[in-house]
């Protein structure tokens, strides 16, 4: 009679379920390789967010100051778009027009420029709102003469052209394309120069006498 062969015990349920647990941990499990790679890119969104958060507070500490505003007499007129501001209780300032550029005063309509900025503001009083500082430590802003823009009527009436910059002609230049239109001022006169162009043909004008510079730098754009 031959022997029945031995079967393997049945499993338990207790151990069916020990099995199956295992099985569902290793499968729920992601491999090495995915948590190397989350890992990762968990690290690099972190570097990612320092950065933009430096970059922001970069940016920041680089932005502009606001426009300060004051009130002062025009007290001396050097050029065609430079004056010297005179405030109560407050040293006087030097300031450069912004948005305009005048002839120098060496140039042909040079000194009309700087006359005809002298009959419109000297002695006046005037509000000032400076926004920056030139490379010779003079202010750069806007002059108002009761309600008018001097830099803006400069242009209009042909005494400057509108800043140039590498990428536009500038914010006024509609006012000097008119005034060009209409031949006012240096724009009647023909051959006129930028005084970009001036200084690169003619170099700087000579320094002007002590009396002439006795209330302000001798200095040029």
């Amino acid at each position: 009679q031959h022997r029945e062969a031995e079967r393997p015990p049945r499993p338990t349920s207790g151990t069916r379920r020990s099995r199956a647990g295992r099985a569902a941990t290793a499968s729920s499990t992601p491999p090495c390789g995915i948590i190397a790679a989350m890992i990762r890119t968990a690290a690099l969104t972190a570097a990612l967010t320092a950065a933009l958060l430096l970059f922001g507070a970069a940016a920041m500490a680089q932005k502009p100051p606001p426009p300060r505003s004051q009130q002062g007499i025009v007290s001396h007129v050097i050029d065609g778009d430079t004056v010297v501001i005179t405030s109560p209780g407050q040293a006087p300032m030097t300031l450069r027009l912004r948005d305009i550029d005048a002839p120098e005063s060496c140039q042909p309509w040079g000194d009309d420029a700087r006359k005809a900025l002298a009959e419109l503001a000297l002695n006046k009083v005037a509000t000032v709102q400076t926004s920056a500082r030139d490379s010779y430590g003079r202010s750069i802003g806007t002059l108002m003469i009761e309600d008018i823009n001097v830099g803006r009527w400069l242009v209009e009436n042909g005494h400057a052209w509108s800043t140039r910059s590498r990428w536009d002609q500038g914010p006024l230049v509609k006012q000097e394309k008119m005034a060009r239109a209409l031949a006012r001022g240096l724009h009647g006169q023909g051959g006129a120069m930028q005084p970009r162009e001036w200084r690169r043909a003619k170099g700087p004008c000579p320094a002007p006498l002590p009396s002439a510079a006795a209330s302000a730098p001798a200095v040029k754009r």
